[in-house]
């Protein structure tokens, strides 16, 4: 089979494409035959050698597939060969095979394609935790999500609209806000002008955002603190901004708000029975059609460099996917 190994940190374009052989499932494992394969930051950061977990060399990128499984463990009983699965595994998605554990897979909704189910486990599943363990996000709350038209910015967007949520949406081009509108938001911010805390103010009548769900960081966070609401919760999702900022504590008591952390990878990890609850849930939505992931950019197996640039340089409107 063929696979997209990183051997050293770098660029993209340093990866190459390369026959290795396939995979065989362990007693708890099935063979996934990759159908598509979902892309998120940070695959980007890890080719880099910036992420916060590194696989040993070699190593594929790749955190979440689509596909049918061709090959089934001895002790595996629920999953049968030629059942549509999804799934995150880490690592290794870039691949035309991949074993995975029996326990991390799901059922592919019958309405969704496998580009679209590809990019469900990471997006989704950190914007429900976000938003419901995390923030306890109420119907009828302001929820401003920032990066509103990047992968979890968007699904945050459908699925705070889907628990009964105001959603704000904000982003930096009208493009990207148009997305947004499409996907159910109230109210859209362009903030390429700077003025971010100003105009969330002015669309809830001085209040500020009762919850801010913040992937992007940078100079934005400073914003987000002074736009806030009594009572307020700030999610830090992640820095796709480039630069980690810091906390202006004295804006915390004036506030008497909350800045809460988002690591969804350690919640699924710790927390599995509620993972898996979410998930049922997130199900329940697409299933509804409150929840439709939007397939942004696709990209064929080749075009692996150009499927990690564009969300580097932060051109992904919805999920990057690649077709294998």
């Amino acid at each position: 089979m063929r696979t997209v190994l990183c051997r050293s940190y770098g660029p993209p374009e340093n990866l190459t494409v390369e026959e290795v052989p396939d995979p065989s499932p362990s007693a708890q494992e099935v063979v996934v035959d990759v159908r598509a394969s979902a892309l998120n930051f940070p695959d980007v950061l890890m080719v880099q050698g910036k992420y916060q977990s590194q696989p040993e060399f070699p190593f594929a990128p790749g955190g979440e597939v689509a596909g049918v499984i061709s090959a089934v463990g001895t002790s595996v009983e629920n999953w049968q060969i030629g059942d549509e699965v999804f799934a995150g595994c880490g690592h290794g998605g870039f691949a035309e095979k991949v074993a995975l554990s029996a326990k991390s897979l799901r059922a592919k909704p019958a309405n969704l394609t496998f580009a679209q189910a590809a990019g469900m486990t990471t997006t989704y599943g950190t914007s429900y935790y976000a938003l419901k363990q995390r923030a306890d996000l109420k119907a009828g709350e302001n929820l401003l999500v920032l990066g509103a038209a990047g992968g979890v910015g968007l699904a945050a967007v459908e699925l705070g609209k889907a628990m009964g949520a105001r959603v704000i949406a904000a982003a930096s081009a009208d493009e990207k806000l148009a997305i947004a509108k499409q996907a159910g938001a109230d109210e859209c911010i362009n903030y390429a002008d700077g003025e971010l805390k100003n105009k969330v103010k002015e669309v809830t009548g001085g209040a500020g955002a009762d919850v801010i769900y913040d992937p992007v960081g940078g100079p934005l966070f400073d914003q987000c603190m002074r736009c806030i609401n009594w009572y307020g919760r700030v999610l830090i999702v992640g820095f796709v901004g480039g630069d980690i900022p810091k906390l202006p504590t004295n804006l915390v008591l004036l506030k008497s708000c909350q800045v809460i952390g988002v690591f969804y990878g350690a919640f699924a990890g710790r927390f599995a029975t509620e993972n898996e609850q979410n998930f049922r849930e997130i199900m329940d939505f697409v299933q509804s059609g409150q929840v439709n992931p939007l397939v942004g950019q696709s990209f064929a197996f080749e075009q692996f460099a150009d499927a990690l640039n564009c969300l580097d340089q932060r051109r992904a409107l919805g999920k990057v996917v690649l077709e294998i």
